[in-house]
């Protein structure tokens, strides 16, 4: 495991390498929805990543956001968003990352997301813990809802998750500490196992926005659900994730307005 972890590490600073690099330069811009971006550097991204793999392990499946999945007759699967917040870049904010997870028969055992505009490489192995460019974190000791700086984010189109999602922004804003909207769920997910969010919530998620996110929370320490407490997984397309100590206080909030 530590070896797929390394090889991912590899890929995702070469991809992160080119991410900075074009950071200034003009770009191709292409919507695949009302709001949802894709540009040539999120393509070039991905393919680095992808050259990659099958250099390392040519027999393994992907499934990666830009060029759907790879199927294959192996027990490994890689899960790789290779520019998490295009929105965000696009527009100079700088909060995107380059996720990468690997799964062996459909559970996650390596993750890593990389933020290359702070160069911080967010980083689990099932069982062995969440690291932060090579040191421990976990997440924060907030007990309290009413103190806690929660995250989310939106839906890109307009519909009855979109209602829902408003709602919840404006419920949660009212009960604590203040919220949060960045617009890259995988570094999200790592905030909030750092420490530096005490939560986080969203519906319409990708596989590959949340398949590292989500073991690295868990290895920091924090917990991982549906909006109905289930056990998360990376096709549920919604997740809520804390540093456990006030997730049932977050779900009651959630189950007062979703069904």
């Amino acid at each position: 495991m530590k070896e797929l972890l390394e090889t991912a590490s590899i890929l995702a600073e070469k991809a992160g390498e080119h991410i900075r690099q074009s950071a200034s330069q003009l770009r191709q811009v292409d919507y695949k929805g009302r709001a949802d971006m894709v540009t040539d550097v999120d393509r070039r991204a991905e393919k680095i990543i992808l050259e990659g793999i099958r250099q390392a392990y040519p027999d393994h499946a992907v499934l990666a956001e830009e060029s759907g999945e790879k199927e294959a007759q192996s027990d490994y699967r890689w899960v790789v968003d290779p520019l998490d917040g295009t929105t965000n870049f696009v527009h100079g904010y700088p909060f995107y990352c380059v996720s990468i997870a690997v799964q062996y028969r459909q559970e996650t055992v390596a993750a890593l997301v990389l933020n290359p505009v702070l160069d911080e490489l967010f980083s689990a192995l099932k069982g062995d813990g969440a690291h932060l460019n090579g040191k421990p974190i976990e997440v924060s000791p907030t007990c309290e809802l009413s103190r806690a700086l929660v995250a989310t984010g939106f839906p890109y189109e307009f519909g009855e998750h979109w209602e829902h999602s408003m709602t919840l922004f404006e419920t949660f804003y009212r009960n604590c500490h203040g919220v949060r909207r960045d617009g890259a769920a995988a570094l999200d997910l790592c905030y909030v196992a750092a420490g530096r969010f005490d939560g986080f919530w969203e519906y319409e998620l990708q596989p590959w926005d949340v398949a590292a996110g989500l073991l690295i929370v868990q290895e920091a320490g924090g917990k991982t659900t549906d909006f109905k407490d289930n056990p998360s997984g990376i096709c549920d397309g919604q997740v809520l994730a804390s540093n456990g100590r006030i997730h049932d206080e977050m779900l009651r909030v959630i189950g007062s307005h979703v069904v």
